[in-house]
């Protein structure tokens, strides 16, 4: 009697993002590959992990649905943890073709394969696979229920520490803070910031609701036809010099998300163009969209994040994300840093509004209003 008061004690509901993301047929996996110089050692591995990851609730509690055979509502129940079934060392022949090939294809069949959803929804992968850029991979999948991307990053800082100081923390360069400016001065930027603030809201909500209840997009460019299935899609992986992102952004004083947003929409431009002529084609017929996923904790110092998984801290774990609608610029431009400032500016306008927290407001209501059913629906569409 007292283990079961226990573990209902121990028991917690399950956000409205998390019960989404854990409908049947809308699983979603955060996927992270870290290429290592050495190769790892499960052992060390597994109790790296003993010490760390199990230690949050999250990662050591079974997600309850309530669909399926076990009904009610949902909610997270404490269990105790084998790390090492979490903890895969798959046989990889040593003399593989093309280990860069075999890693795409690996990882592309983990975000497709389904997760035991008896055990906590975590696992890592050790694979002795020496790649053009590591002599060894290590491939963690984390049910997106337990928590968003800065979740997942605060327990990675937290999970590290310097070598020269193991109790430590990593640390990292504070932004110089601008010099204090004349009261008066401030008090007019205030003013003229709010003033911008609900001007970019009002624009931004009005046009993404126009867009979501009446315009939508060019159909079947980037979306699948009904009933198609995901069983083609694969991770190609490509890696960048951090340090040339960087001059790009000093260069046009931008952040680095800028220069990566501008990438990805000069690829898809130049993709789209080339196979279907899109830009003639948009002309006379309506744009595409993109969703770009914005993180709503107020608290975004190193400090926070890494302490994010500590009783009473000021950051909040889980899934603490609103979305906003981008409008992809698909021209063909011969100046590739045209499609890095289109980028900019697109981005400078939904940080200036409260899209991303009437995103989410939207989204909650909606699932408590008319159930999971019709938010799946609408997240699908």
């Amino acid at each position: 009697m007292a283990t079961t008061k226990q573990v209902m004690e121990g028991e917690e509901p399950v956000s409205p993002i998390a019960q989404l993301f854990s409908l049947p047929g809308l699983d979603v996996f955060n996927i992270v590959t870290i290429g290592c110089k050495t190769e790892g050692d499960p052992s060390t591995v597994v109790e790296g992990l003993k010490n760390t990851l199990i230690n949050h609730p999250r990662f050591s509690s079974i997600l309850v649905t309530g669909h399926g055979e076990r009904k009610g509502k949902p909610k997270w129940i404490p269990t105790k943890v084998n790390v090492e079934e979490h903890v895969v060392v798959p046989e990889i022949d040593p003399n593989i073709e093309n280990p860069d090939e075999f890693l795409e294809d690996y990882t592309s069949n983990m975000a497709l394969s389904p997760m035991d959803m008896s055990k906590p929804l975590w696992e890592f992968h050790l694979l002795k696979l020496k790649t053009s850029h590591a002599k060894s991979i290590a491939v963690a999948r984390f049910h997106h229920s337990l928590g968003d991307g800065m979740s997942l990053m605060s327990l990675l800082l937290a999970c590290t520490r310097k070598t020269c100081d193991p109790e430590a923390l990593p640390t990292f360069v504070s932004p110089t803070k601008s010099k204090a400016k004349n009261a008066c001065w401030l008090l007019v930027a205030w003013l003229w910031f709010i003033l911008r603030l609900m001007f970019h809201t009002c624009v931004e909500v009005i046009k993404a609701l126009v867009h979501i209840c009446f315009a939508g997009d060019t159909a079947a460019y980037l979306m699948g036809k009904p009933g198609v299935t995901l069983s083609t899609n694969k991770f190609i992986h490509r890696i960048i010099s951090l340090d040339d992102v960087k001059k790009v952004k000093n260069a046009l004083n931008m952040t680095v998300n800028d220069v990566l947003f501008g990438m990805v929409q000069a690829g898809l431009s130049r993709y789209l163009n080339q196979r279907y002529d899109l830009e003639t084609t948009l002309k006379t017929r309506k744009t595409l969209h993109g969703v770009v996923f914005f993180n709503l904790r107020p608290n975004k110092d190193i400090e926070d994040l890494a302490n994010m998984m500590a009783k009473g801290s000021k950051c909040r774990w889980g899934n603490s994300i609103g979305y906003v609608l981008i409008p992809l610029w698909l021209k063909s431009e011969d100046d590739i840093l045209e499609y890095v400032r289109q980028a900019k500016t697109t981005m400078d306008r939904k940080k200036l509004s409260l899209e991303p927290l009437f995103s989410s407001g939207l989204l909650k209501l909606t699932m408590k209003v008319f159930g999971l059913t019709v938010s799946y629906k609408i997240t699908r569409t």
